[in-house]
Order: C-alpha cells, then sequence, then structure tokens
C-alpha cells in the first residue's frame, strides 16, 4: 500500500509538472518539461552515473562520520559534566555559524577533492543527531533510574541497559533528519569547488545551457536521495521494532 500511495504521488507531481509547463508557457531554458528531462537522463545516464557514486560517497562517508561523532559527543556530554559545559557552547556555534559560509573555507582548507565535501555533510549531520542522543538520554524514567540506584547498579552497567536503549527512539529520529539534509552538505561542498558529482554536473550544466541535463541530474541525486532516506528510515524500524508502530493517531 506505501509503495502504491509513492508511485500515485510521484505520478502526480509529474503530471502537476507537465501541467505547469503547458499552461505558463515558459521557455525550455527555464523550465523544461518532463519529458526533455527524461531524455537527457537516458542519454546522459553514463556521465551521470559516474558523478552520481562520487556524490553518493560523500553523502554516505559524512553520513556515517557524522554519526559517530554526533553519538560520541551525546555519550560524552551524558557521563561527564565537565565535558557537557564544553561541548554544549560548541553545539550552539555549530548552529549560529551558517554552515554554507563555511563552504569555502573547507575547500581552501581541504581541497577540491572528497575531503571537503564529507566535512561539510558531517557539519550538517553532526548537531541534528547530537542534540536529538542527548535529549532522549536525558529523558529516561527516573523510576527506572532510581530503581537501578536501588539495586546498586554500576554507572556502566546504568548507561548501557537502561539509558541509551530508552534514548534509540530519539537517537533514530535525528539519524532520520540527518539522513535527508546529508545530500545538500556534499552538492553545496561541490557546488564552491569540485570536479566530479551531480552538484558540479548541475553547475556545468547550466553554464553551458544545458537546463534539461541540470534538471536530470537534480532529479537523479531527489531520487536517490528518497531511496536513501527510506532504506535508513526502514532499517531503523526493524532495529528499533518496539518503537515503529506506536505513536497517536487520529
Amino acid at each position: 500500500m506505501k509503495h502504491l500511495r509513492g508511485c500515485i504521488l510521484a505520478c502526480g507531481l509529474v503530471g502537476l509538472w507537465q501541467l505547469l509547463v503547458l499552461v505558463t508557457g515558459v521557455p525550455a531554458y527555464i523550465l523544461p518539461g518532463p519529458i526533455p528531462v527524461v531524455r537527457a537522463l537516458y542519454s546522459h545516464l553514463p556521465l551521470l552515473g559516474g558523478h552520481l557514486v562520487i556524490t553518493l560517497a560523500e553523502i554516505l562517508l559524512g553520513l556515517l562520520l557524522g554519526t559517530l561523532l554526533g553519538t560520541s559527543s551525546a555519550l560524552a556530554m551524558i557521563v561527564s559534566p565537565l565535558l557537557k559545559r564544553w561541548m554544549l557552547p560548541i553545539l550552539v556555534i555549530s548552529q549560529a555559524i551558517p554552515v554554507f559560509a563555511l563552504a569555502p573555507v573547507l575547500v581552501l582548507w581541504l581541497g577540491y577533492g572528497m575531503a571537503s565535501k564529507v566535512a561539510m555533510a558531517v557539519l550538517i549531520i553532526y548537531f541534528p543527531v547530537t542534540a536529538s542522543f542527548y535529549s532522549g538520554m536525558q529523558r529516561t524514567e527516573p523510576e527506572l533510574l532510581e530503581l537501578a540506584r536501588i539495586m546498586d547498579a554500576r554507572p556502566r552497567a546504568v548507561l548501557g541497559t537502561i539509558i541509551i536503549p530508552s534514548a534509540l527512539p530519539a537517537f533514530a529520529s535525528g539519524v532520520r533528519v540527518a539522513t535527508a539534509v546529508a545530500p545538500i552538505g556534499a552538492v553545496i561542498g561541490e557546488w564552491v569547488g569540485s570536479s566530479a558529482g551531480l552538484g558540479f554536473s548541475m553547475l556545468h550544466a547550466n553554464a553551458r545551457m544545458q537546463i534539461d541535463l541540470m534538471f536530470a541530474a537534480l532529479t537523479l541525486l531527489a531520487c536517490v536521495s528518497l531511496l536513501l532516506y527510506f532504506f535508513v528510515d526502514r532499517l531503523l524500524d526493524r532495529l528499533i521494532y518496539w518503537q515503529s508502530n506506536q505513536g497517536p493517531s487520529l
């Protein structure tokens, strides 16, 4: 049923796209219709496929490293009040400074290769993972902690058997958000400076007025990002199965 709804929604969006082009009569160099975009995607599929591999590698590496860094930071803050006092300002600063403005600096420091794009994705991913996991651990039920204290449980055992499992649903929400925004970091980094990737392909096509190719690269990026999100969402539902079907309904 979910797949059917997804297909209907996709067809509806494509239909609205085509209707918008027909009704407004917008020139193809501003907004090409779905058919020219599909043709461009098919004719340039080998080229776009090569760029996709690079962008996908940047997204996955950024997601992995950002999740590991965010998880470690949240655990450090929950374990050590001293580290919490030092790291909370870092979290605030990481959001106060626009990460997009840091992209040229990262390219200057790390070069035009994959490292600067991965670093950009990590910066975007770091906050939602850290904040959600830390908040989830803070919301552990006091009754469970009191019971552990009465049973004279060791702090490490309390952390591993009560606090972390209780925070996994919140952590999963943070990872879902991180998966959704990870492509932004990779593509922004490619726009600032790169020699490969879908972001580079879009800029190159736009400069040569190949708008259909630019939309083809954008469509491919959107499809892959959606597939990655649904894969991560399904994986988290399986891992945290006791929370996957819970929640209010109207």
